[in-house]
C-alpha cells in the first residue's frame, strides 16, 4: 500500500487522504513548469496508485495560486542543447519528451477517476497532465492554451489526438494560433469538463477526501461530488465565431487558411491573422500536417508521431530561436528560418515525421 505522505520531491509531492491520491506541483515561481525529475517521480507513483485498492481516485493541483502548470520546462531542454552540448541534441532533449509522453499515456489509460484542478495558467505540458483525465475542472481564473507555434514547436502531449476531439475545426484554430481559453471556452472545446468557482476548490477537495466509496463506483461517486460543486461557466466566445473557424481552418494548407481569413474579414478573423503572422511558419505547416495525420490515431500512435516531430525540432533552428525570443532574451522578436510561409517546402515538413536517428518512442 502506498504510504500517505512520505513520498516527497522538492518540486512535486504525493499524499493519500481518504482514498484520494493527491499530487501537488510545487514550483510556483516557475508556474509549476514540469521537469524531467517531476515526471520521473509522478509516473511510478501513478502506476502504484492504480493497483492500490486503498486509492479510489487521484487529484492533481498546482501550488502558488497562479498556475496549475505552465507547461514542460522547455527552457531547460534549450539550455541542455545550446549551453551544454554545443548546439547538438542532448540526452535531456530525448529523455524529457519520451518520458513526458509515456506519462501522458499512463494518464490517458488510468483506470481510476483522475481529477485535475486547472486553476490559473495551464499550457502545453500542463494540458498533457489534465486533458487525458476524465475530470478537468476550471475556475474563473483559468487560462488554457497550446502556444507552441510561438516558440518553434507544435502542440504535443497528445495534441494530435485531443485537438481532433474538439468540436468542428476549433482544435485546428487552437493549435495554429495558440489562442487562450477562459473557463467557458475550455468547456466548449472539451479541454475542460466542469466549472467550479475558485473559492469552492478547497471544499471540493475536502468532499472528495471524505467520500463514502461504498455508495457506487468510484467514477459515480466522484462525478456526483463534482457536479454538486459545479456552476455554469457562462457563454463561450468561440461559439459566436464557430462559423468563421470552421470555414477557414478546414483548409488544406496554411496559406489557404490565411486567404480564407482575409476573405471572411471581421474583428475575429483580423485578430487571428495578426496572431498567425508572428508564429513560426515551419511550426504552423508542421502542426497542420500533424493534426491531419493524427485523425483517428490511438494515443500511442499519436504520441509516437509527436516524438518524431520533437526530435526533428531539436535538429532545426526555430525551437532555439523561439525559446530565446520568448523565454531567454524576452524580446519577442524571433527570426524564423525560413521567415516566409512560401519558403517552407513540403520536404521540410515531411522531414519532421521521419524516424529519428536514436529510434522511435516505445511504450513498455
Amino acid at each position: 500500500m502506498t504510504q500517505p505522505s512520505d513520498i516527497q520531491q522538492q518540486d512535486i509531492s504525493f499524499a493519500v487522504e481518504g482514498g484520494v491520491g493527491i499530487v501537488s506541483l510545487n514550483r510556483p515561481r516557475a508556474l509549476n513548469a514540469l521537469t524531467l525529475e517531476m515526471i520521473r517521480a509522478f509516473d511510478p507513483q501513478l502506476a502504484a496508485w492504480e493497483t492500490d485498492p486503498a486509492v479510489k481516485a487521484v487529484l492533481i493541483r498546482g501550488e502558488g495560486g497562479k498556475a496549475f502548470c505552465a507547461g514542460g520546462d522547455v527552457r531547460a531542454v534549450w539550455k541542455s542543447i545550446v549551453e551544454e552540448n554545443g548546439g547538438k541534441p542532448s540526452t535531456l532533449s530525448r529523455e524529457f519528451f519520451a518520458e513526458e509522453y509515456r506519462l501522458n499515456r499512463r494518464i490517458h489509460h488510468f483506470g481510476k477517476p483522475y481529477i485535475a484542478l486547472l486553476d490559473g495558467i495551464t499550457m502545453g505540458g500542463g494540458v498533457g497532465l489534465s486533458r487525458h483525465g476524465a475530470f478537468r475542472i476550471v475556475t474563473e481564473t483559468s487560462m488554457i492554451a497550446m502556444p507552441e507555434t510561438a516558440i518553434g514547436l507544435f502542440p504535443d502531449v497528445g495534441g494530435s489526438w485531443f485537438l481532433n476531439e474538439c468540436p468542428g475545426w476549433t482544435g485546428y484554430y487552437l493549435a495554429l494560433t495558440g489562442a487562450r481559453l477562459d473557463a467557458a471556452d475550455a468547456i466548449y472545446t472539451e479541454m475542460a469538463t466542469h466549472f467550479v468557482p475558485q473559492a469552492k476548490l478547497p471544499d471540493l477537495q475536502a468532499a472528495l477526501c471524505a467520500a463514502d466509496w461504498s455508495t457506487g463506483t468510484a467514477e459515480t461517486v466522484v462525478r456526483k461530488i463534482v457536479q454538486s460543486f459545479a456552476d455554469a461557466a457562462g457563454q463561450p466566445k468561440l461559439a459566436a465565431n464557430r462559423s468563421t473557424i470552421d470555414i477557414c481552418f478546414q483548409k488544406d494548407s496554411v496559406p489557404e487558411i490565411l486567404a480564407a481569413l482575409e476573405t471572411q474579414g471581421g474583428a475575429f478573423a483580423r485578430e487571428a491573422l495578426e496572431t498567425l503572422a508572428h508564429r513560426s511558419p515551419t511550426s504552423m505547416c508542421v502542426t497542420l500536417e500533424q493534426l491531419r495525420r493524427g485523425r483517428g490515431l490511438a494515443i500511442e500512435a499519436a504520441l509516437a508521431m509527436e516524438y518524431r516531430i520533437t526530435q526533428a525540432c531539436m535538429r532545426g533552428t526555430d525551437f532555439f530561436e523561439g525559446i530565446r525570443a520568448v523565454l531567454v532574451d524576452k524580446d519577442h522578436a524571433p527570426k524564423w528560418q525560413p521567415a516566409r510561409l512560401q519558403d517552407v517546402t513540403q520536404e521540410l515538413v515531411e522531414g519532421h515525421f521521419a524516424a529519428p536517428a536514436g529510434g522511435d518512442l516505445r511504450f513498455g
